[in-house]
């Protein structure tokens, strides 16, 4: 996009309520701030026009100590370019107590630009029908009841964020703030969006997903116990030849059953959740800057370095030694 060419500013809404998530209304209003100061050394006019909306004006609290004053009441009469609902720890208290965010997101919805929900936010946008037969997502602990509740959205429990027409949905938290520097590239080019996230401190575009490092929460949410200790056990034998055959045993089970209710209750295959655990320790010993990589391998219990190297190649995009200079620690 030529940025020499003038352009009114963007106007976003960011829509609160009682319990909002703090971090997910500033962390996209940090991110719209400093691609205005960006544009302002450049000599260009500020790019977003930001503000605090909620079914009534005055202050917000959040989920913290901190509230935010709501400078605008929603009006479907008077429409921002994108309205960003924000998500709650309680989001079913949320919704109950704050229903007119629901309406006005379904009377603004065949008008409005863009609409942008963050995390849990996401119930909002469903509640109110927008998410029907599009891909979403939302923060991985309300996927599963995402799905249930609204069966006609194709839910990604996976992504950071997700685009599907006019409608944004984004993970949990800090998600956000990835988001909002796609909404920055889309609207002002890449070469701001970047300046942005530098200033920031944070990636562009992070690799992987959000289930990149949840391992063990898949085994905490495995509702059938004899399974949930199974996969104790697989953490534990690690270094082990483990073979569907060995593990139906374990649990008792015939190997074709098995393989269905661990599928069923994990949500992958049994040779998917030991490569996982694989890699998720591997990313644990990554931190360890000392530990050669053909080390961090072998305690993995990978076969050796160059298939570490290809499931990171799989799961990420990147290898675990640019992994490593990624996101291991200084030891300090």
């Amino acid at each position: 996009m030529n940025l020499s060419s003038p352009k009114p500013p963007v106007t976003v809404d960011i829509v609160v309520y009682p319990g909002f998530k703090a971090m997910e209304a500033i962390g996209p209003m940090s991110v719209f701030e400093y691609a205005n100061l960006h544009l302002q050394r450049r000599g260009k006019a500020p790019g977003y026009d930001v503000r605090i909306a909620s079914h009534q004006t005055g202050p917000v609290r959040s989920d913290t100590l901190m509230s935010l004053e709501a400078t605008k009441a929603l009006n479907p009469l008077a429409l921002p370019d994108n309205a960003i609902i924000v998500g709650a720890r309680h989001i079913q208290q949320a919704m109950q107590e704050s229903a007119a965010i629901t309406d006005w997101v379904a009377s603004v919805a065949p008008r409005i630009k863009s609409l942008t929900a963050l995390c849990s936010g996401a119930f909002f946008l469903a509640a109110a029908g927008v998410l029907d037969g599009k891909r979403a997502t939302t923060h991985w602990s309300v996927a599963d009841r995402l799905q249930a509740e609204y069966p006609a959205i194709e839910v990604d429990a996976d992504a950071i964020f997700i685009r599907s027409d006019n409608v944004w949905t984004s993970a949990g938290v800090t998600a956000g703030i990835d988001l909002a520097l796609a909404l920055v590239e889309e609207d002002y080019g890449r070469d701001l969006a970047l300046e942005v996230a530098t200033e920031m401190v944070v990636y562009l575009k992070r690799p992987g997903g959000q289930s990149q490092f949840s391992t063990h929460l898949r085994s905490e949410r495995t509702t059938r116990p004899n399974i949930r200790e199974l996969q104790n056990w697989i953490l534990d034998h690690l270094d082990e030849r483990l073979s569907v055959s060995q593990l139906a045993q374990k649990a008792m089970m015939s190997e074709r059953h098995f393989a269905r209710v661990f599928q069923q209750e994990v949500g992958l295959s049994v040779q998917e959740f030991i490569e996982m655990c694989r890699f998720e320790r591997a990313t644990q010993l990554l931190a360890d800057l000392a530990l050669p990589l053909k080390s961090v391998a072998a305690r993995a219990c990978f076969t050796d370095e160059a298939h570490m190297r290809r499931v990171f190649m799989k799961k990420l995009g990147i290898t675990p030694k640019v992994y490593r200079e990624r996101f291991a620690t200084t030891g300090a």
